[in-house]
């Protein structure tokens, strides 16, 4: 049974009944479109026989959910949930802990990587769900029952994926291998710092010298903290073709900086002398002097692809989708000599280095 709830008061009154539960379902909607940072429109909650419709529009119903969220002794099954994470540190926060996601679990138990949940639903349980909210105005009031019947389905079947999953992952002993996911998970979404080498996201700079990733760095750097001040997403701001562009080719003058920009379809308006101050100050020498490089020179295909064969028979004997151990660009960054990559910590390199150590470049 789905209810819908729209005060703290009647919020609370509910989740003091479901004191004790050992498990809750949990999921979000939210609406990023038109902002850096994503909007939480809605709260769906579940134990077995019981869904909770939360309005997080409403004063006070924060506060009203974090003694749950919160709860050591009460873990929270979601479903793929590192936007829900930002949606949830942003409208309430706090995130959600414990925390056992369905679709990497699934992964681990050698489902196939990033299945959806309407997929696993009908691996696991054979039932068929219904599509067709996806896209919806979930800040529009009052909801639809089409779209509260969809938000109910994205937690009603949680409970069953987690008694199928579960024990297969205890059984394999990957279960230690979720949880220290699910702290990389929530240390990933607590962490609003600020990237301090944005340029490295995008393959485009590789062709620019030191000298003009500085000055994308710079940008970039720019541009998010304008994105997160407005909060409007960063290609609103700047977007990387024309940032590429002005790290490449500077302007020389004030005149041509906005000349540049005038002929530019998606040029910012705002902001402008903010942005020419930073191109004519330039990078501060001192402060790049560490700056990792993408490097111009075409990756080793060769090499690459021995790294690639390797992960595959390592992915093959663990039964384990290689996306899962690992993606292209930590191998690249790998070959660049950028060091072994922080997403390969962990037991991801207790299968992986042995095997991949030994076709690295010497140095």
């Amino acid at each position: 049974m789905k209810h819908w709830i729209d005060t703290p008061e009647a919020l609370s009154a509910r989740l003091r009944g479901w004191r004790g539960q050992a498990r809750v379902g949990l999921d979000t909607e939210f609406v990023r479109e038109r902002s850096y940072y994503p909007q939480l429109a809605l709260v769906q909650l579940a134990i077995p026989g019981e869904v909770l419709l939360a309005d997080p529009l409403v004063p006070g119903m924060a506060e009203a959910l974090r003694p749950l969220l919160t709860d050591p002794a009460t873990v929270k099954l979601m479903h793929s949930p590192s936007e829900d994470l930002q949606a949830l540190r942003r409208g309430c926060g706090v995130l959600p802990a414990p925390l056992f996601d369905t679709q990497l679990a699934a992964a681990l138990c050698g489902l196939g990587a990033g299945l959806g949940y309407q997929k696993l639903v009908g691996q696991v349980t054979g039932q068929t769900l219904a599509k067709g909210e996806t896209r919806s105005d979930w800040l529009r009031r009052p909801l639809s029952e089409s779209q509260l019947r969809y938000a109910a389905e994205d937690v009603l079947h949680l409970h069953a994926l987690h008694d199928w999953l579960a024990p297969r992952l205890a059984g394999s002993g990957r279960d230690a291998w979720l949880a220290a996911d699910m702290e990389r998970a929530l240390r990933a979404a607590a962490d609003d710092a600020e990237d301090p080498w944005p340029h490295l996201g995008l393959r485009s700079a590789a062709g620019l010298d030191s000298a003009g990733q500085a000055r994308l760095c710079l940008l970039l750097r720019w541009r998010d903290r304008e994105a997160r001040r407005a909060d409007r997403p960063r290609g609103w701001i700047l977007d990387n073709e024309l940032a590429v562009s002005l790290a490449r080719r500077p302007p020389r003058s004030l005149a041509e900086f906005h000349a540049t920009l005038d002929r530019h379809p998606r040029a910012p308006r705002r902001g402008r002398t903010e942005l020419w101050a930073l191109l004519e100050r330039g990078p501060d020498p001192a402060e790049f002097a560490d700056m990792p490089l993408l490097s111009a020179e075409p990756v080793d295909k060769q090499a690459l692809k021995a790294l690639q064969s390797a992960v595959a028979g390592i992915a093959e004997r663990e039964g384990l989708p290689e996306g899962l151990l690992c993606a292209r660009r930590h191998l690249e960054a790998l070959l660049d000599g950028r060091g072994w990559p922080e997403a390969l910590d962990g037991w991801r390199r207790e299968l992986l280095e042995p095997v991949l150590k030994p076709l690295l470049p010497a140095g």
